[in-house]
C-alpha cells in the first residue's frame, strides 16, 4: 500500500501493479502505458494536474475490477484499455475521454458480459461516444453536455443522472432507467431506440417539450 506519495510525470510503460492499493497519492500526467492495473484500488488521489490542465493517461492498460473512489481524473485519456467490472465511484472524470475502450470481457467462444458502474460521479464533458455499457451503473452521475453519440445505454441505470444538453444523436436507450433524472432537453427523435424507457410521470413533460410539443397544465 502507498499512502501520501507523489509521482510527478511519471511513465509506468507495461508495469505490473495489480492488486496495489494507493491512497492519498499525488499523480499529476502520469501515463499507464500497457500496465497491469487489474484489481488495483485508487482513493482519493489526484491525477490532474491544475497547472497545465493536463491529466493522466490510461493506453492500453488493464484495469479489469480496478476501483477508483474520490479521484480527480479530470481530461484523464482511457486509450484501448480493459475497463472490464471497474467501478468509478465519485470521482471527478470532467473532460475524461474513453477512446477505444472495452468494458466488457469474452468468455469462451460467444459470451461476452459488460460489467462497468460510474457512480456519482462528474462526466460533464467526457467523450464516451460509441461506448458499449448496456446494463452498467451510471446512477447519479452528471453527464451535462457529455459525448453519449453512438453509445450503447440498453438496460443501464441512470436513475438520478444529470443528461442536461447531453449528446445523444444514435444512442440506445432501450430499457434504459432515467427514473428521477434530469432529461430537459432530452429528443428521443435523436436516439437509435428508445422502448422501453423508464420515467416517471412528470418527466414526460420535459420529453414531449423536447419534441417541440407545446405543453400545457389542465
Amino acid at each position: 500500500m502507498l499512502i501520501g506519495c507523489t509521482f510527478t510525470g511519471v511513465s509506468f510503460a507495461s508495469a505490473v501493479l495489480s492488486g496495489a492499493r494507493l491512497e492519498r497519492c499525488k499523480l499529476p500526467r502520469v501515463r499507464f502505458s500497457h500496465a497491469d492495473l487489474r484489481e488495483a484500488a485508487f482513493e482519493d488521489c489526484q491525477f490532474a494536474d491544475p497547472a497545465t490542465q493536463g491529466g493522466a493517461v490510461f493506453a492500453f492498460s488493464r484495469l479489469d475490477g480496478a476501483r477508483l473512489a474520490r479521484c480527480d481524473l479530470t481530461h484523464a485519456r482511457f486509450e484501448g484499455s480493459d475497463l472490464y467490472d471497474v467501478r468509478f465511484e465519485a470521482c471527478n472524470l470532467l473532460g475524461a475521454v474513453f477512446a477505444r475502450t472495452s468494458f466488457g470481457r469474452t468468455f469462451g467462444r460467444k459470451v461476452e458480459r459488460i460489467a462497468a458502474e460510474l457512480i456519482d460521479c462528474n462526466l460533464d464533458l467526457a467523450d464516451l461516444s460509441g461506448a458499449r455499457l448496456p446494463r452498467a451503473s451510471l446512477a447519479r452521475s452528471r453527464l451535462r453536455e457529455t459525448d453519449l453519440s453512438g453509445a450503447d445505454l440498453e438496460g443501464a441505470d441512470l436513475t438520478g443522472a444529470d443528461l442536461f444538453q447531453a449528446i445523444v444523436d444514435g444512442a440506445n436507450l432501450t430499457g434504459a432507467d432515467l427514473t428521477g433524472a434530469e432529461i430537459s432537453g432530452l429528443d428521443l427523435r435523436r436516439l437509435a431506440a428508445y422502448r422501453g424507457l423508464k420515467i416517471t410521470a412528470d418527466q414526460q413533460f420535459h420529453l414531449l417539450d423536447a419534441m417541440g410539443l407545446d405543453v400545457r397544465p389542465e
